[in-house]
């Protein structure tokens, strides 16, 4: 074990870790070889795991992820269960993200509740992405991947029972997200003119209602792991909820998410002509 593990809520709990780990997997036995925690995710707390298991259809050495809250949080932020559900109904469109495998709501085992995804190749960290140029493969090729990684998740429509955490979705997106925003100013109890003059603007040019679909909602550099070759998965879904699918596109190409190459639109990868690229993909559900 390493000295990082024995200084966490994991070291004081590994027992119960490895027996809820043993029960969930069907497993004879497992052991926590590693467990360390990963930079990045200031809302959720994430280790990575090195698993050994005997029997069971996991058995030998299983390299996981442990992900569960951190002491900050956001108030829109999906729970642990939710996001589990999440990534599982992203996996079975096809999106590129970590296969989710055990989840845990029992307070008992870690002190919280938590869930287990195998872990993915690569990085996220975007100051490598931007200086590295052999990782993420041809930069093109990544941004129109994105774009299809986009229209997978888009292709999730209401109603899921699955998903029913998310609640009714909206008639109209845009507008449901002017007035959400508006109400956040209106709390704050201070003038922000600006804002409210952005606002209006985005109300009297809100374009037609598409959807709505499933989002991610956080879909951009940063959130997306690479290697040499490509895309390895895609991260980060506990923001998710229905809306029109053009709003993940918009934050993708949002200029704080650029880092070293505002000139490249489309996350600091590509440039905005692969836009229409990128819309094409989408195709809306098809409708009973």
């Amino acid at each position: 074990m390493t000295a990082t593990l024995a200084q966490s809520c994991l070291a004081e709990n590994k027992a119960a870790l490895e027996a809820f780990l043993s029960t969930a997997a069907g497993a004879e036995a497992v052991e926590i070889v590693d467990a360390r925690p990963l930079s990045g995710g200031a809302i959720q707390e994430n280790w990575l795991l090195d698993l050994t298991l005997r029997g069971g259809r996991f058995a030998g050495l299983l390299e996981a992820v442990l992900r569960t809250d951190a002491p900050s949080a956001v108030a829109v932020s999906r729970s642990r269960a939710e996001e589990f559900a999440l990534l599982a109904v992203a996996r079975s469109a096809g999106v590129t993200a970590p296969e989710p495998l055990w989840l845990c709501e029992d307070p008992a085992v870690i002190g919280k509740a938590f869930y287990v995804m195998r872990r993915v190749a690569g990085t996220a960290a975007p100051h490598r992405l931007m200086k590295e140029s052999e990782l993420g493969g041809d930069r093109d090729e990544l941004a129109g991947r994105l774009g299809a990684e986009l229209a997978r998740i888009h292709s999730v429509a209401p109603p899921r029972a699955e998903l029913g955490f998310l609640g009714a979705p909206p008639t109209d997106p845009a507008q449901t997200a002017i007035a959400r925003y508006r109400r956040y100013l209106d709390d704050l109890g201070s003038g922000f003119l600006a804002l409210e003059w952005g606002l209006r603007w985005c109300e009297l040019h809100a374009p037609p209602p598409q959807g709505p679909v499933l989002l991610h909602q956080d879909f951009r550099t940063g959130n997306y792991m690479v290697d040499r070759q490509g895309l390895t998965g895609i991260l980060d879904w506990e923001f998710c909820d229905w809306g029109d699918p053009m709003s993940d596109i918009g934050w993708f190409c949002a200029a704080c998410w650029r880092y070293d190459h505002p000139e490249l639109e489309a996350g600091g990868v590509a440039p905005r002509s692969l836009l229409p690229r990128l819309r094409v993909r989408f195709r809306p559900p098809d409708r009973p």
